[in-house]
This record gives structure tokens, sequence and C-alpha cells, in this order.
């Protein structure tokens, strides 16, 4: 049945003012047994129960169909998938989350949340044959499949609650006649001037809805685990009928996922090998600097776009609705060439300290035959020079610091991550949830919580490293963290020498809980100590 297209602000307005409000953190706290009896249905497991609710002959046309779909799509490089795989709950997102709160281990907690959000896709082919090779399309013919996450509604309760800047947490874009334009005003986004930008044309971007959305924290913060690298989203409203920013690739692996309306999506391959797999985005292309899409589609509520950094991408509104859809993103600065970046140096300096053949002088005549003035000369002298060049480069490795590189790495990683969004029963057992309280005139519950019987754990797997920069141990964690990207530094502090031991104990222990009394420390006041110091900084919580 055909109905007649609102704006996006008009649909919001005209919502019953008894609607319950948008999903927050008090809502992964109630699961009704309505809930719980069909949480599988968005989960993992969805994708089998629908299969075997399939009469077989069914199932086999359904099979080759699809295995049809994906042979053409492949051709152009793409994977294109359609199914329906979720039934019509639109409560799922928050019985799923709330259902991943009860899994012990973080790790797997983000693995099917992955799987979630990819379904019906297995990870494990998705990151064998996709992950940064190729896009890959899922219409799930569900608008419902991924409600809850974000909204109009929350759009605007953000923009009336929230100090939002425009700048740093809001654009407001326009792209017309091959120009892209930004129009961001100075101080706060009010809902009176954002919505006014709206209804003239205007696309909005919500630069960090996570700092915001107690469910977009939520599921960035689960996620970050599968990646092991920052999860980032950015939130996009855009008025039907309008594009709001011009052809161009980006640095990072997007997960484009369409919550309301629709937008014509197309997707065009890397121009040259140069752009494969970019370090940096790209500036804005015109029309004719990137040929034909390779991809071509519309995607509407419930559906999912993949495609790796570095494929040119566009989308634009078509007249019958608007759309919202928000971005997840990973992997920036996360390849082999960032982290070389970081051991060359390195392994050079040490290189230097401790051989003497990298301390040797250049040739006394290098300069009559090297450099790109002689690069024509057919002088024996430069294929001697290139391969003592070579014989270095390769005795170099032999002094590459790898795990110190990697331990760098890592400190960036975890400056950029989230603080882990914690469950009820979570905050209830760490340190959020001490029962010390000012109650009639009187400071009540404080004293040694924590003996030797208390059985811990880190309360993530990846919330805390231990780091040595060659003279002092630190431990750094994510737990006091920000929701706003680098808003505070790096949290760390100094171990006891004596007491790194126990801390890789305590990590590698993950996520069983131990008891404090198994720390391997020289005393049972060292080991309440130290865990007495873990619990105050919030690193680990009591079974």
């Amino acid at each position: 049945m055909e109905r007649t297209h609102m704006s996006a602000f008009a649909l919001y307005q005209s919502l019953s003012t008894d609607l319950p409000p948008p999903a927050k953190t008090a809502s992964l706290q109630v699961v009704e047994k309505k809930k719980k009896k069909r949480k599988k249905e968005n989960g993992v497991s969805k994708v089998n129960t629908v299969k075997a609710q399939l009469k077989p002959e069914r199932k086999k046309m359904r099979k080759k169909l699809l295995k049809s779909a994906q042979r053409e799509a492949s051709l152009k490089g793409t994977t294109e998938v359609e199914d329906s795989v979720n039934g019509d709950g639109g409560e799922d997102l928050d019985a799923l989350l709330a259902d991943l709160a009860k899994v012990s281990n973080s790790r797997e907690r983000a693995s099917q949340l992955f799987q979630w959000l990819i379904n019906p896709i297995p990870a494990k082919t998705f990151f064998r044959d996709t992950w940064e090779k190729k896009p890959i399309l899922v219409q799930r013919k569900n608008p419902d499949y991924y409600k809850g996450l974000f909204s109009t509604a929350e759009f605007d309760r953000i923009l009336r609650q929230e100090d939002v800047q425009y700048g740093v947490n809001l654009d407001v874009t326009s792209y017309a006649n091959g120009t892209r334009e930004t129009h961001n005003p100075p101080g706060r986004a009010l809902p009176l001037t954002v919505w006014n930008f709206y209804e003239s044309g205007c696309s909005l971007r919500m630069l960090n809805p996570q700092a915001f959305s107690s469910t977009v924290w939520n599921v960035l913060s689960i996620l970050q685990e599968q990646f092991g690298s920052m999860a980032g989203a950015n939130v996009y409203l855009t008025p039907s009928g309008t594009q709001g920013f011009a052809p161009h690739y980006d640095d990072i692996e997007a997960f484009i996922i369409q919550l309301e309306g629709k937008k014509h999506w197309r997707v065009y391959n890397p121009r040259t090998e140069d752009e494969v797999l970019p370090v940096l985005s790209s500036p804005n292309f015109s029309q004719a600097d990137i040929g034909k899409p390779i991809l071509e589609v519309v995607l509407e509520a419930g559906d999912l776009l993949y495609f790796p950094r570095g494929f040119i991408h566009q989308g634009v509104c078509l007249p019958d609705a608007h759309s919202l859809h928000i971005t997840i993103s990973s992997y920036q600065k996360n390849s082999w060439g960032d982290l070389l970046q970081k051991v060359v140096p390195a392994a050079l300096e040490i290189a230097m300290e401790e051989d003497v053949e990298f301390r040797q002088g250049l040739p006394l005549d290098y300069l009559t035959y090297m450099g790109v003035q002689n690069s024509d000369k057919d002088d024996p002298r430069r294929t001697k020079f290139f391969s003592r060049i070579e014989s270095l480069m390769k005795k170099l490795a032999t002094y590459a610091p790898v795990d110190a590189a990697v331990d760098q790495k890592a400190r960036d990683y975890l400056h950029d991550c989230l603080p882990p969004m914690l469950s009820p029963v979570e905050s209830a057992s760490s340190v959020k949830g001490a029962p010390v309280r000012w109650e009639r005139g009187q400071v009540i519950g404080v004293g040694a919580h924590i003996t030797a019987q208390t059985r811990v754990r880190v309360l993530r797997a990846g919330c805390a490293r231990l780091c040595s920069d060659g003279e002092a141990v630190h431990l750094y964690y994510t737990t006091d963290n920000s929701r706003v990207y680098h808003k505070e530094e790096l949290k760390s502090f100094e171990i006891n020498a004596e007491h790194t031991d126990a801390i890789e104990f305590l990590i590698h222990s993950y996520p069983k809980f131990v008891t404090v009394g198994s720390f391997p420390c020289d005393s049972a006041e060292d080991r309440v100590a130290l865990a007495e110091l873990l619990f105050e900084k919030g690193i680990i919580h009591t079974a």
C-alpha cells in the first residue's frame, strides 16, 4: 500500500507523545519474558531457525537463487546477499544486548554482536573472502532488524538535551551541481536552526553519536574487541531528493547500516593500485574522475552495505523518502605499514648502538655515483652500494623490537577505545557499586572488602595492558576513558616490578575469576594491596 512521504522531522513530530522515550542504559536492565522467549530470533542462530522451517523444495530453490545471485555479483567484484533472517521484533536489539551482557567472555560477546551485524554471512567467511577485499550487500526485507540502534527521535532528543556543537559534534552539508559545501555556523547546534537547515535540503552528520547515545556506546564498546581497533560511528540524516557528500573514499572499513527510509548508493573500485587500502581519505571527486560503479543499490531500513577503505562511494536520497543511516567504522591506521613505522626507527636506533657495521662511514666518493642525477649510470660501484644497503636492511630485522612496537600500537588503541559500558551485574560487583555511602550523618561501608579469598578478574579482555618503556613498567587501561574521542589523556600507572607477574597472571586468566590469594606476589599483604588498587581503578571486579 502506498504511503504519502513525510520528512523525517515531520514524521517525528507526528509520533504520539505516549510513546516511550528512546532506549537508554536503563532499558538494558530489564528483559521481559516475551523477549527471553525470542531472544535468539535476531541473534546468530536465527538463520538456522528460519532454514529449518522452510519446506525442502522451497529451501532448495532459495539456495539455488542465492548462489546464482552471488555468482553474478562476484563478476562485478562484489557479493550481494538477500535473506530474511530476523523475524518481526522491534525490541530485539535491546534483548540481544541484555542477553550479551550475560556472556562472561567479552571477546565472545564481541564475536556474537558482530555476527548479528552481518547476519546471515558467517563471520569466518566474511573475514576470509570480503574483509579489505570487496564490498558486500545484505538486503533483509526487514525494516526492524536494526531498530533501537538509533532514530530520528533520538537525534532530536540529543539536539534538545545535549550540548551539540557545530563542527565538533554536528556537520551541516550539501552537495549540488558538483559542489560540496559545509554550512556550519559557530556555537551550539540548537533544534530550531538544525531543523531549518534540514528542511532547506541540507544533510546532517552527527560525528560521535556514542557520546550521546547509550545504545551506540554499548554497541561500539563491544565491537572494538572484535576488531582490536577503535570502532567509531557517524550518523547521517538526509532529506528526500538530496545528496550531502561528494564521491570520495575513506581510510576506514565502513559498515553502512540503514535505519530509516532509503538511499541510493553507488560504489566504485579504487582507481589505481596506489588507492587500494589507502593511508588517508581522498579529496572530493567529480563524476568524471570515478568511472562506472561496480555496485548500485537502494538500501532500505534493515539493510547493510560494507566496503573497504579505498572504494569510492556516494549516496543520494530518492525523491519519495528521507534517509537515516549510521556508519560503523574501524581499522584506521592499523596496517602492517603503520606498525613498521614504529618498528623500523627503533630497530635502527638499537642497531646503531650495538652493531659497528651500522656506524661505519659511507664511501668517500658515494655522492659521485649515487643519487637521482647518477641513477642512469652503469657503474659497478652502484651495484656494490645497493648490495650493502640490502645486507644492512636484512640485518636490521634482527634488531627489530617487535613486541615493544606492538605495545606502542596497543597504547594508541587503548587511548582510542571507548570505556566499557557496564551491565548492572558488573556495576554492582565493581568500584561503581561499592557500598560506601553517606547515611544519617556518617559514612557507611568503609573498610577492607577484599581478602585473599575474594575472586576477581579484569572487567574486559582488552581493558588493560602491561607495557614497559625499558625502564619502568606501566599498566594502561580504558575504564576511565571518555565517550568523547581523546577527551582524556591515556590512563596508566606504574607497577612495582615484583607485581608484574601477578598482573600478567590476572590478564591471562580472563575470563576466569581467580582468588586474590593465588596472585604470584611475595606476601599476602602485597596480594590484597594490589587487588585493592586495581579495584579502585575500576580495572577488576569481583565474583
